[in-house]
């Protein structure tokens, strides 16, 4: 069980598992509350609201590998399992 990281942090588990994996304190965090919101930004909508082009972005922001011969349904699915 992941310790309470505050109420900055929306998804313990994620961000532990994610800081483990050696992600900076930042970036753990950024994921973490987007995958308990269904979207990496909530500026932009959830994952399903966004064209290819913008969760190309996205995964181009996050570092996901063999993001641009990815469609729009793998490209959403490697956003939130990352």
């Amino acid at each position: 069980m992941a310790k309470d990281h505050g109420s900055q942090i929306k998804n313990d588990d994620t961000y532990e598992a994610l800081r483990d994996k050696g992600a900076s304190k930042e970036k753990a965090a950024r994921i973490a509350n987007a995958q308990a919101n269904d979207s990496i930004s909530q500026r932009k909508g959830t994952l399903d609201e966004r064209s290819k082009d913008e969760l190309y972005d996205e995964a181009k922001e996050i570092g996901i590998e063999g993001r641009s011969k990815m469609d729009k349904g793998e490209l959403i699915d490697a956003i939130r399992n990352h």
